[in-house]
């Protein structure tokens, strides 16, 4: 095509010597080059169907798409106001919002200056008609000439605030804006309660509470309480205090007079109470976080008497487990009323799974519920509902997506149950990417995490555990010194040095001594991969040319965990072109496989260990032997050692590759069969066209349904969200 175009321009111009000029031949060069790769595009689109290259933004986990008055991350503590004002706190939001106020289900504000500068929220609060008072950690951040805790120090503050969100110093006050109350340098305040003029601070460091005055903020007086946590007051302005279990010492709610003095009546029938009220009627609710998942409601007029509950007993493991109704409730942490009696009750899981906040009727009728469900986590899709089931590490969604953006999913199933499997893995560690696969027709689910370091399986029944995933299984790599791969003591009986694979081969979820698998290798994982088959492969950043491990499914066991290990993992060579191998996709349909990694062309800069690399290429005929590229594409990547631009993610899909980088969250798509990229996708106004970085490496995931349409989830650990593009098929 290049010579044909060359003699056309040589009759048009009918000039020779423009034919030998080398400006000419760079220009009509450079326009051949245009019109190829513009015909290439236009042919690539074309064949698979797809004219226009718009797509549309949405979201998923969080009732807010966008700015910052979003819901925020795992609240730990809230106060409600007699006019229904939700207050709470968090000790850590990735957008800074670690203490929101709510109000007709909406976020409406939150307490300034929370976040960075070594400060973070915690979890207690309380308020009157004129300041909020929150229990804050400050840390120290170095040389300063502002006020700041000293080197590898911190201060658990009570930190005061006017009622628009601001800060509100007093004298003596502490910190840079001399707002902060530094009650501790060793444990943070558990619980807050105000009597008139006199603010009741639990200090678990010095066994004590202590009294302080609202307004001057001085101390004045303190009484003992063992391990004390939450304080409710009551109408004839007395104390209820949690007393924490500690060891084998239960858990109480014991009395005490303002003054100071315990009174007889405690309260011993209850096993984590985590948050406690008094509600219009003078009765003590008391959010009770063990295998009961609901409120407890006691008469506390003359001895402690349980008169109610609110809640169905055994919380979202009531039922049909695990499935999301108005009434059950996981993992407690926050209980008030308003003057009318209303209700309101957070849910974050277990282990920090996210904020579920929600408003009753005092007869149980749900009025508003707030969702922040995303923390460093992405979305995959069940390719048996094709996409309508959508799965991230605790939560199962349902979409419509003929509804607007982020109204397309419902909060349907929440997978995690600590108490049926307190050995579940994601109890003991934080994974943060879903794969999701039919294996002989049965679901799983397969997790990582932030450094590649494990890949857990999960199993459904729902005859016997409903929505919940069963752990099943587990991989772990090599250890580089001779000890237990994970610190501390979950696994138990993990195998003490090397590798190993975990098969729940009995079915009950827990880590037994006669089902581990051991192996050693290499100790530095470059990338996991699921097949449809059920295949595991993971890539090795070794220079040995032997770095990519194929671990084939031996088939499913009686309790229904799928079978790897170690006697039938395959060693598979690394293609030449690449000296630090990153990611891996193969496609046992096609025999088609994608790499991605340094190459010795495009060589790395530092070692930024959670990066895809600098090239991705596609080998067809993988399992006969090829090693030859059919292409490979330079992806954006570091070239100055500053790390600014980079590849955080790959996912592949139908006809294209997907790629998205780290600080700018831009989605680059490249054309499966040529390599060639044919957009780039931007977050939408939907969202705000804003993103956070991408922290995970496996922080896209690409899904493409039966009528053409393309999926693309995008972690959003910023705004406590997972993006999600669609592409018209």
């Amino acid at each position: 095509m290049k010579n044909k175009l060359m003699v056309r321009l040589g009759k048009l111009f009918n000039l020779r010597y423009l034919q030998k000029n080398k400006t000419f031949k760079f220009l009509v060069s450079l326009i051949v080059g245009l019109l190829v790769t513009t015909v290439g595009i236009t042919t690539d689109w074309a064949t698979t169907g797809t004219s226009t290259l718009t797509y549309k933004t949405s979201w998923i986990g969080n009732s807010i798409g966008s700015g910052n008055l979003r819901i925020q991350n795992n609240i730990e503590a809230m106060y409600v106001t007699p006019d229904g004002t939700v207050y709470t706190n968090s000790h850590w939001d990735e957008a800074g919002t670690e203490a929101g106020i709510y109000k007709d289900g909406k976020i409406i504000n939150a307490l300034g200056d929370t976040h960075g500068w070594g400060r973070g929220g915690g979890k207690a609060l309380t308020a009157n008609n004129k300041y909020i008072y929150l229990a804050m950690s400050q840390g120290s951040i170095g040389n300063t000439k502002e006020d700041y805790p000293a080197e590898k120090t911190a201060w658990h503050c009570v930190r005061r605030y006017d009622l628009s969100g601001k800060p509100a110093p007093f004298p003596g006050g502490r910190g840079w804006d001399k707002s902060m109350l530094i009650v501790s340098n060793k444990s943070e305040v558990s619980g807050l309660a105000i009597i008139g003029s006199e603010l009741y601070v639990s200090d678990i460091a010095t066994n004590r509470i202590r009294v302080f005055d609202t307004e001057t903020m001085k101390e004045l007086r303190g009484f003992s309480v063992v391990n004390p946590g939450a304080i409710a007051v009551d109408k004839e302005k007395n104390l209820w205090i949690i007393q924490n279990k500690n060891g084998s010492n239960p858990a109480k709610i014991l009395h005490y007079s303002s003054s100071g003095k315990q009174l007889a009546e405690e309260i011993a029938d209850i096993v984590e109470p985590t948050a406690i009220a008094i509600n219009p009627q003078g009765k003590l609710l008391v959010a009770e976080n063990g295998s009961r998942q609901q409120i407890l409601i006691y008469d506390i007029k003359d001895k402690p008497l349980k008169v109610g509950t609110f809640g169905n007993k055994n919380g979202i493991y009531a039922g049909v487990p695990g499935e999301v109704l108005d009434l059950k409730l996981y993992g407690l942490t926050g209980v008030g009323t308003d003057a009318s009696g209303n209700i309101y009750i957070n849910s974050n899981g277990f282990n920090k799974s996210g904020t579920d906040l929600r408003k009753f009727t005092p007869s149980g009728k749900l009025q508003w519920r707030s969702l922040g469900l995303i923390f460093v986590d992405n979305a995959d899709a069940d390719p048996k509902t094709d996409g309508v089931d959508l799965f991230t590490k605790q939560e199962q969604y349902q979409m419509d997506y003929s509804k607007p953006a982020g109204k397309q999913w419902t909060y349907k199933a929440y997978t995690l149950n600590p108490f049926k499997y307190p050995q579940d893995p994601r109890l003991h560690t934080s994974p943060d990417a879903t794969i999701v696969r039919r294996i002989q027709g049965k679901p799983f689910l397969f997790l990582t995490d932030m450094y590649g370091s494990f890949l857990q399986i999960y199993r459904f029944n729902p005859a016997t555990d409903g929505k919940i995933a069963i752990p099943a299984g587990m991989f772990v790599g090599t250890n580089g010194a001779d000890k237990p791969f994970l610190d501390g003591n979950w696994p138990p009986n993990q195998p003490q040095k090397g590798e190993w694979i975990w098969r729940d081969s009995n079915g009950n979820g827990k880590f037994e001594s006669n089902e581990y698998d051991t192996s050693k290798d290499y100790p530095y994982i470059g990338g996991w991969w699921v097949d449809s088959k059920g295949d595991v492969w993971k890539t090795l950043r070794s220079q040995d040319g032997m770095g990519i491990r194929h671990y084939p499914l031996q088939g499913i066991d009686a309790k229904g965990n799928p079978i790897y290990s170690y006697s039938s993992m395959e060693k598979q060579t690394t293609p030449e072109i690449f000296n630090d191998l990153r990611r891996i996709e193969y496609f046992p349909q096609t025999d088609t496989m994608y790499l991605s990694g340094f190459t010795v062309d495009s060589p790395a800069f530092g070692d930024d260990t959670g990066v895809v690399g600098s090239e991705i290429a596609r080998f067809d005929n993988w399992s006969k032997g090829n090693r030859t590229p059919r292409w490979r594409v330079v992806i954006p990547h570091d070239t100055t050692g500053k790390r600014e631009v980079s590849t955080a993610a790959m996912s592949v899909a139908g006809d294209y590759v997907f790629a998205v980088t780290v600080k700018t969250a831009e989605v680059y798509v490249y054309n499966a069969t040529t390599g060639v990229e044919v957009q780039k996708l931007k977050p939408g106004p939907e969202v705000g066209s804003e993103s956070g970085w991408i922290d995970i490496p496996y922080g896209i995931r690409a899904f493409r349904r039966s009528n053409g349409e393309y999926l693309v989830f995008v972690e959003e650990n910023w705004k406590g969200k997972v993006i999600m593009y669609r592409l018209p098929g």
